[in-house]
């Protein structure tokens, strides 16, 4: 399955369940919107078509369902049940693993829904083929029709969230505010929403407008764990480069044949989502090249990771490497 950009693929699925998206599985961490995503989809369908039958449940609900028709007696009726289902949308599939029979039975269930055309959508914290205790059967299946990844939001769209949450709190709220804590919680979507509450409630309480020097206070441990967990540069290089089987003065070189050419991009790619350094000073570390071949590696890197299960792996591996 090729990776495709989450809205495309969720838009296809409404408009055609189960026909090349099924299953649609959905991965990343936490607090980046998968849940509110594939809720969007069972809500866009049920607009579509009022006689489609569509079932939203967290992994949990379905051992917890397994679990006591097993103990009732009642496998048949649980059998008959998921057969019954046109979409099936299945939260933090991940904890599937947790056991052999429920795996089991979730193997039944999706290859009966697989084989008759109906639409499976999935959300997962990882790649399934790292979750090691789920079984090599589902984890081949769960990618078999397309797979997508929501990364997380850059510094303008973090800072578009916090004016549009603020705004819903009745407040407006000055550039500036937004930018420090845009820059300062840069995980996910969940962290940003906490530091704005823990902001204007602070405010609230003093009697003191939102001020960038009364964040700097109310913030001041995410500051600092943010500060212990910059990234430079020459640590990404580093990583890439011991990846791809080179020195980091083969990045800065000027040679260009093809592997060393994609580990460079990857490395610029890297650089401009880890740090805060322009497309010109991330040129200048590496070996002085342009802005503009900057931001050429950075959407080749992009599309890649879109078209490319090898090179999206890749990717996702360095990220979480360099970021520990």
């Amino acid at each position: 399955a090729k990776g495709f950009h989450h809205s495309g693929a969720s838009f296809e699925v409404t408009r055609n369940p189960g026909q090349r998206f099924s299953p649609l599985l959905i991965h990343r961490g936490v607090g980046l919107g998968k849940t509110h995503l594939m809720q969007a989809i069972g809500n866009a369908m049920l607009k579509e078509d009022t006689g489609i039958s569509v079932v939203y449940m967290a992994s949990q609900r379905f051992m917890d369902h397994m679990v006591r028709s097993i103990q009732n007696g009642a496998m048949s009726d649980f059998s008959r049940y998921y057969q019954s289902i046109d979409v099936l949308l299945i939260d933090d599939i991940q904890f599937i693993a947790r056991g052999k029979k429920t795996q089991e039975e979730f193997f039944h269930v999706f290859n009966f829904l697989a084989e008759t055309g109906k639409q499976i959508v999935l959300t997962c914290d990882r790649y399934p083929r790292d979750i090691s205790e789920l079984q090599d059967s589902l984890k081949s299946r769960f990618v078999m029709g397309m797979t997508v990844q929501i990364d997380p939001p850059d510094v303008a769209t973090r800072v578009s969230i916090l004016k549009s949450k603020a705004a819903q709190m009745g407040l407006e709220l000055q550039h500036e505010v937004a930018l420090f804590i845009a820059e300062v919680c840069r995980s996910n979507v969940r962290e940003l929403e906490g530091a704005l509450q823990r902001v204007v409630a602070t405010a609230s309480l003093i009697g003191q407008k939102i001020s960038v020097a009364q964040m700097k206070n109310t913030l001041k441990d995410l500051v600092l764990a943010n500060a212990k967990q910059t990234v430079n540069i020459r640590q990404i290089q580093d990583a890439v480069a011991n990846h791809y089987q080179f020195t980091r003065k083969d990045l800065n070189s000027k040679r260009r044949y093809q592997l060393l050419a994609h580990a460079r991009h990857i490395a610029m790619s890297l650089s401009r989502e880890l740090t805060q350094h322009s497309l010109a000073e991330i040129g200048a570390q590496f070996g002085g090249r342009s802005h503009a071949t900057v931001s050429h590696a950075i959407k080749t890197v992009q599309r890649l990771r879109q078209t490319d299960e090898r090179v999206r792996n890749d990717y996702e591996s360095l990220l979480e490497l360099i970021q520990r």
